[in-house]
C-alpha cells in the first residue's frame, strides 16, 4: 500500500476522532488535535509527513489556510458588527501595530532572537486565527458582543499579521541591498490594491453571475472553490502571502450578498473547514521533530510566551479599546483570549526558511517558538475561556435551553415551568397577540418571523440546545426545523404534531422537519385542550430511592413525560430507553390531569 495513502487515512481519521472526542466530553477541539498530531507523529512515529508527503506539505497547508480564511470571511456579516464596529476597527488598525511593536521587543529581548527575525516574528504574532477562535467560541457559549469582537478580530487580523511579516522581510531585503526601495513600494501598493479591491470585485462579480442565472446551481460551489484558489495564487504572485488578504475580502464580499444559495455554500465550506483545520493541525504537529518539542519547553521560550500572554496581549487590547464603549469585563476577556493557530505556524515555517537562506541562523528558531506559542495559548485559552466568561458574566447562559417557535397555551405553560427551573427559554411568534400570555408570564419573547434575514442577525441562539417548532401549521414547523437543523443540530430540532404512523401520502421527506415531539399525545390541538381543561406541567425530582420507573408507577393515570432536565442543566427528550433513562438528580416534567394531585407527591417525590 502506498504510504501516502496510509498517511492521509491516518490524518483524516485522527482528525475526525479528535473532533468527536472534543464534542463528546466538552473539551477544546484544538487541544485534542494537537495531542493527536503528537501521538501519530513525533511521539508514536505512525506517520512522518515531511518524509511521506515530501514537498506536498507546504503547498497543501497554504491552500488549506486560504480556504479556512475565505470561510471565515464568508461567515462575517456587517449586520453583526453594529455593536462592536468601533472596537473591531481599533483592534485591527491600532491594536495590531501595538501588538507588533511589543511582540517584536519581546522576541528580541526575552526570546533572544536577532533583530530581523524578531521583527518578522512580531508581525506573525499579530494573528489570533479563526482556526482556533471559531472552535473555542462554539464551545464556550460567549455572549453576543464579545463573541462577535473575537470572531471579527481573528479573521481580519490573520492576513494583516502575515502582511506585516512580509513587509518587514521585504524591508530587510531592501536594506541589505537585495531589493530596490521603489520596487518594494510598488509591490506593496499593487498587493494591497489587488488584495482589498480585487477580492471585493471578484466577490461582487460572482454574485452578479449567480443572480443573473449565468451559473447553474450544481456549479456554484465548485466555481467559488476554484475562485478562492485562483485569487490566492494570483495575489501571491505579486507579493508573498498577500493572497490571505484577497481571499478574506473575497469571502466578506460574498458573505454580505443576498443570494439564495449562500446557505448551502456556507454549510459546504464549514464542513471543509472542519476537515482542513483538523488535518492541518495534525500534519503540522506530526511534522515536528522531538528536539523541536524539547526546545519549546526551554525556560527562555516559556518566559517569552508568558510575556506575550500577560503583557503584550492585554496592553495592546486595553490601549486600543479606550473609549470604544466596551465594559471592563469585556476588555479583560478579550485581553486574555488570543490563541494562535495554523497561520502562525505556517507563516513561521515560510519565513524561517527564507531567513535561514539569507544567512540569518536564528531564523530557524521561529518554528519551535511559534509551536510553543500555539500549544500554550490553545491549552490555556481553550480551558479557561468558558469559566472566565461565566465568572465575568459574559456567558450566554450555557447550552441547555429551549427555543420555542409558536406561542400557545401548551408552549407558554412549558416555558413557565422551564423558567421556574432556571432553564433558558425563548418563545417566538410572528403574531403579536399570541405572545400576550408569554409576555404577561414574564417570559423572554421574540416577535417576528424567525426565518427572516432580520431574525438571522438579531437572534442569538447560543443559550439554546434544542428548538421546538409548535405552531398550528405542520408545514411551517417542518420548514423551521429544516432551516435551524444545521445550526442547532438535526437531532435537537423538535416538531410537534408529527407522528411516525402518518399515512404515506401525508409524510414529509425524512430530510425535512424535526424529530417528533410527543407523537402519542394527539398533536398540538390535543395538548392545548388538555391545558384548557386544567391539565398542568409538574416537575418531579428523581432520587436514589425514587427512580424513573417508580415515578411512572406512582403518577396519575393518563399522565405522561414531556421532557427531562438533567442534573447538569441539559434537556433530554424521549423516547426514553434503557440507555437514556433519567437518573437520580434529574428533573422530570410531566403532563398531569387535574382530577387529582399526582400520587408521586404522596410517595415521597418532590413535585414543583
Amino acid at each position: 500500500m502506498d504510504p501516502v495513502v496510509i498517511g492521509v487515512a491516518v490524518v483524516a481519521m485522527a482528525g475526525v476522532a479528535a473532533q468527536w472526542l472534543a464534542w463528546r466530553f466538552q473539551l477544546p477541539a484544538i487541544v485534542l488535535l494537537l495531542v493527536a498530531g503528537a501521538v501519530v507523529g513525533p511521539v508514536g512515529g505512525i506517520i512522518e509527513p515531511t518524509a511521506e508527503f515530501d514537498t506536498l506539505v507546504k503547498p497543501v497547508v497554504a491552500i488549506a489556510v486560504a480556504i479556512i480564511l475565505f470561510e471565515g470571511g464568508l461567515t462575517l456579516n456587517f449586520h453583526q458588527i453594529s455593536e462592536t464596529s468601533k472596537a473591531v476597527r481599533r483592534l485591527v488598525v491600532l491594536g495590531a501595530p501595538i501588538a507588533f511593536v511589543l511582540g517584536a521587543l519581546n522576541a528580541y529581548y526575552v526570546a533572544g532572537l536577532s533583530l530581523w527575525p524578531a521583527l518578522v516574528f512580531g508581525g506573525i504574532l499579530v494573528v489570533t486565527g479563526p482556526t482556533v477562535i471559531i472552535p473555542l467560541l462554539r464551545q464556550a457559549q460567549l455572549a453576543k458582543r464579545p463573541a462577535s469582537l473575537l470572531r471579527w478580530e481573528a479573521i481580519l487580523a490573520d492576513p494583516l499579521g502575515a502582511l506585516i511579516a512580509v513587509f518587514v522581510y521585504e524591508t530587510f531585503l531592501v536594506l541589505s541591498g537585495q531589493h530596490h526601495v521603489d520596487t518594494l513600494l510598488l509591490r506593496i501598493v499593487f498587493a494591497l490594491a489587488l488584495g482589498a479591491g480585487g477580492g471585493w470585485l471578484l466577490g461582487r462579480a460572482l454574485v452578479w453571475a449567480f443572480v443573473r442565472g449565468h451559473v447553474p446551481e450544481f456549479l456554484k460551489t465548485p466555481l467559488i472553490l476554484a475562485s478562492v484558489l485562483t485569487a490566492y495564487a494570483g495575489s501571491n504572485v505579486l507579493l508573498e502571502e498577500s493572497g490571505l488578504l484577497t481571499v478574506t475580502v473575497f469571502g466578506l464580499a460574498l458573505g454580505n450578498s443576498r443570494i439564495a444559495s449562500l446557505g448551502e455554500v456556507k454549510r459546504f465550506k464549514e464542513i471543509m473547514t472542519i476537515l482542513l483545520v483538523s488535518a492541518v493541525f495534525i500534519v503540522l504537529t506530526a511534522s515536528l521533530k522531538p528536539e523541536e518539542l524539547v526546545s519549546a519547553l526551554e525556560p527562555r521560550t516559556l518566559a517569552f510566551v508568558a510575556v506575550l500572554l500577560l503583557i503584550v496581549r492585554p496592553a495592546s487590547v486595553w490601549l486600543s479599546t479606550l473609549g470604544t464603549g466596551l465594559s471592563v469585563n469585556e476588555r479583560l476577556l478579550v485581553g486574555w483570549i488570543a490563541p494562535r493557530g495554523v497561520v502562525a505556524v505556517a507563516v513561521s515555517g515560510l519565513f524561517a526558511g527564507l531567513l535561514a537562506a539569507r544567512g540569518i541562523a536564528d531564523g530557524e528558531r521561529l518554528v519551535p517558538l511559534a509551536f510553543a506559542v500555539v500549544v500554550v495559548t490553545v491549552v490555556a485559552h481553550g480551558f479557561s475561556i468558558g469559566p472566565l466568561a461565566r465568572r465575568l458574566g459574559l456567558s450566554s447562559g450555557g447550552a441547555g435551553g429551549l427555543f420555542i417557535v409558536g406561542a400557545n397555551r401548551f408552549t407558554v405553560a412549558l416555558a413557565e415551568k422551564l423558567k421556574s427551573l432556571e432553564v433558558p427559554v425563548l418563545v417566538a411568534d410572528r403574531n403579536w397577540g399570541r405572545l400576550r400570555a408569554a409576555r404577561q408570564a414574564g417570559l423572554a419573547t421574540h416577535y417576528g418571523e424567525v426565518l427572516s434575514e432580520v431574525a438571522e442577525h438579531t437572534l442569538s441562539l447560543g443559550s439554546y440546545s434544542h428548538l421546538l417548532a409548535a405552531s398550528d401549521n405542520d408545514d411551517y414547523n417542518a420548514l423551521v426545523c429544516t432551516n435551524f437543523g444545521p445550526e442547532i443540530g438535526r437531532s435537537q430540532v423538535l416538531q410537534i404534531g408529527r407522528s411516525d404512523d402518518e399515512a404515506a401520502h401525508q409524510q414529509l421527506m425524512v430530510t425535512l422537519g424535526g424529530r417528533p415531539f410527543l407523537p402519542d399525545a394527539g398533536g398540538l390541538w390535543a395538548l392545548e385542550t388538555k391545558i384548557a381543561q386544567g391539565w398542568r406541567i409538574s416537575a418531579t425530582a428523581l432520587r436514589e430511592e425514587f427512580d424513573f420507573a417508580a415515578m411512572k408507577a406512582a403518577r396519575a393515570e393518563g399522565a405522561f413525560t414531556v421532557l427531562v432536565v438533567t442534573g447538569g442543566g441539559r434537556l433530554m427528550v424521549g423516547p426514553f430507553e434503557e440507555a437514556r433513562t433519567p437518573k437520580p438528580g434529574d428533573m422530570v416534567l410531566n403532563m398531569v390531569p387535574p382530577e387529582e394531585p399526582p400520587r408521586a407527591a404522596r410517595n415521597g417525590a418532590v413535585p414543583q
